[in-house]
């Protein structure tokens, strides 16, 4: 189970990162989650901090837990 949160984390992580990078700078073009998806138009830097802010919340989940 912490190997599980700390891969869903990492992958928040990636795609927060993706997301405000491509916001503030139009780059790169297409590679994150949040840009594929048309719901989230007009809100991609908040929703690029949840991913952020859910990421850590995840890191943190997966350090409480016992190894296995």
């Amino acid at each position: 189970m912490k190997q599980f949160l700390e891969i869903v984390g990492f992958l928040a992580l990636v795609q927060g990162a993706l997301g405000l990078l491509h916001s503030i700078t139009g780059w790169p073009r297409g590679w994150g989650l949040v840009q594929r998806l048309g719901v989230f138009d007009g809100y991609e830097i908040y929703v690029s901090v949840a991913l952020l802010v859910l990421s850590f919340a995840l890191f943190a989940a997966a350090e409480s837990r016992k190894p296995g």
